[in-house]
């Protein structure tokens, strides 16, 4: 009778001393220090989920893929901060930037894309005086350097101001609550300066059309 006992009680202790150390100490509370003489596991042996190493990419191909998932993911989270995109198509969805989003910013784009300006010429016709100074003729150098030149920057800077106003005045009366109201000058300013066919997000007025609030 006695003999049957010590024989369970040994095979109890036999069976608890070959069970792995992480499996025991998994059971334990937080903060729990092992016993002396027991190995301790290593990090990526007790995380249940070790994080894998990411991938570098091995072609340019595979690198513009992992750009191009990274934009669209980071647009998704714009588009949920912000509401969405609503009334863009989803073609023209990847051109919108976070600066781009919300009513006020559309009506800013509007009027600009409503009117010619002699800003958006400016990449040309820094080009060309450029070109032109290479005329070996010092009088017409001079005419170029010192006439031309200041003014186009007087006129830009002229246009940007009168743009800038205009815009903050328009959209503070239409959208006084809209959260993208600061900046909305620059941001109209900076459009300005780009060609028309080259604005992104593309331009949904003509020329000469009024714009309309949405």
């Amino acid at each position: 009778m006695f003999r049957r006992r010590s024989a369970s009680a040994d095979t109890d202790s036999q069976s608890t001393e070959s069970a792995s150390p992480e499996a025991s100490e998994a059971t334990q509370p937080k903060g729990y220090t092992p016993k002396k003489g027991v190995p301790t596991p290593k990090r990526r042996e007790s995380e249940p989920n070790p994080r894998k190493p990411i991938k570098a990419p091995e072609t340019r191909k595979e690198a513009y893929q992992a750009y191009r998932a990274r934009l669209d993911r980071q647009r998704g989270v714009s588009k949920v901060s912000s509401g969405g995109l609503k009334g863009v198509p989803q073609d023209e969805a990847r051109f919108y930037r976070p600066a781009d989003l919300g009513p006020a910013r559309r009506y800013a784009r509007d009027l600009v894309d409503s009117r010619r300006s002699a800003s958006e010429f400016f990449l040309p016709f820094s080009i060309g005086i450029i070109m032109l100074l290479f005329i070996p003729n010092p009088i017409f150098q001079i005419g170029v350097a010192y006439v031309a030149w200041p003014l186009m920057m007087v006129t830009l800077v002229a246009e940007g101001v009168f743009t800038s106003r205009r815009v903050k005045r328009l959209t503070a009366e239409h959208y006084p609550n809209d959260d993208l109201l600061r900046g909305i000058g620059w941001y109209a300013t900076m459009r300005q300066l780009q060609f028309r066919r080259l604005r992104l997000p593309k331009p949904k007025v003509k020329v000469g059309e009024a714009p309309v609030p949405h």
